[in-house]
């Protein structure tokens, strides 16, 4: 069963990574825009809506890696001070009152819209019009990625119910080194005080 939902989280975080990559042309394509704009006084009309699709991308479709890594916004203040399997029974519910009839409307009427989208060879209201259709399959795309990582959500939910213990989560870079940071908030045992500089080797 862990295989399998690693299994799931691999598919999820392969996913959201290769939706990132949409910020390099993103990026490449706001700073041509203004250096064209400002500089060679040449604006494009249909640079706003590419910006618009490609954000949109990369954003939706970094929906099911954000859930396999846990970092959705949750509210923590109570939640963090229940046991494992209260959590679990907690989020179980809400994974079933919430979570799934939600992501499966949005799955469902995105792929409907994406079809009524191709089958008019739908544009962008512009001046110099995109077509609009590809990017509105990333609709049911995403949430069929939702709720593929869904499925290991609730899985996980109902092993912590039976153990007590949340089963582990595949690795991934962290923003910072935490385990550096556990050394400095408790080194060696004691509380790290904020107000005392930290002491450099040779200090």
């Amino acid at each position: 069963m862990q295989k399998f939902l690693l299994g799931i989280d691999a598919v999820s975080t392969f996913i959201g990574k290769a939706a990132a990559w949409a910020c390099v042309p993103l990026t490449l394509l706001i700073c041509w825009e203004v250096f064209s704009r400002y500089a060679l006084n040449k604006p494009h009309a249909w640079v706003l809506d590419a910006q618009i699709m490609l954000y949109g991308t990369m954003f939706m479709m970094a929906g099911a890696y954000t859930l396999a890594k846990n970092g959705h916004v949750r509210g923590d203040v109570l939640y963090g001070f229940f046991s494992p399997r209260v959590q679990a029974g907690l989020d179980l519910l809400l994974y079933i009152v919430f979570f799934l009839p939600g992501v499966l409307a949005m799955t469902w009427a995105g792929w409907n819209y994406a079809q009524e989208s191709l089958a008019i060879r739908e544009q962008t209201f512009s001046a110099e019009p995109l077509p609009l259709y590809p990017f509105k399959f990333v609709i049911p795309l995403a949430g069929a990625a939702l709720l593929l990582q869904g499925v290991a959500e609730i899985t996980r939910c109902v092993i912590c119910l039976r153990q007590g213990a949340w089963p582990r989560r595949g690795d991934d870079v962290e923003e910072v080194d935490v385990e550096k940071l556990k050394q400095m908030v408790h080194v060696e045992g004691t509380a790290y005080d904020a107000s005392q500089p930290v002491k450099r080797e040779g200090q």
